[in-house]
């Protein structure tokens, strides 16, 4: 017989290469999971910024439960085009006036993107097209019977959904920024 000495191989003297990698894979999961949770909240207390200007239209809304009509009578659908609205209570005042005459100008400073936006001016009551159309060609004026929206500036999307709002008297440049940025990372419209 073979004396083994003092020399016992047992379980509790065993290396056990398998046990650490699991050990190593539970404490890699557990801080991804930690530190992704903390992110998470972090981000909800307005740790980071967003790079948006404008604010997003929470609760979601679409253009279809609105129920648009444009000066014809015709049913507004957004026809899977950018738009930017001009949405005004009652008849378009001074700032209404202004904000009109910026989207005109941001219309022009798309330049190839140009004909991907379309602009528009939604009021409760609709209002008289003449003057509006001749002094800004290319609007299109709208009226709904739906949920009234706050007075602003809107960014729909081709989807039909409105996603960024701006108050009447915004920077044109917050639009335009944050509308190039949509149209730069859109795959449709």
């Amino acid at each position: 017989r073979l004396a083994l000495g003092s020399a016992r191989i047992g379980p509790e003297t065993r290396d056990h290469p398998g046990r650490r990698q699991l050990i190593l894979m539970l404490v890699i999961a557990a801080i991804s999971l930690g530190g992704s949770w903390l992110l998470f909240f972090a981000s909800q207390q307005g740790v980071w910024g967003t790079t948006n200007k404008g604010a997003f239209v929470t609760p979601a809304v679409a253009v279809r439960d609105l129920h648009l009509v444009d000066a014809a009578g015709a049913e507004f659908s957004g026809n899977g085009l950018w738009w930017l609205w001009v949405v005004q209570e009652q008849r378009c005042d001074q700032a209404c006036d202004d904000a009109l005459h910026q989207l005109r100008q941001l219309h022009v400073l798309l330049s190839r993107d140009a004909d991907r936006v379309h602009r528009a001016l939604l009021t409760s009551p609709p209002v008289p097209s003449d003057a509006l159309v001749a002094k800004y060609p290319g609007l299109r004026l709208l009226s709904g019977s739906g949920s009234p929206l706050a007075a602003g500036i809107y960014i729909v999307d081709p989807l039909g959904n409105l996603v960024l709002h701006y108050p009447v008297d915004a920077s044109g440049k917050s639009v335009l920024t944050d509308l190039k940025r949509l149209l730069k990372v859109s795959q449709i419209g």
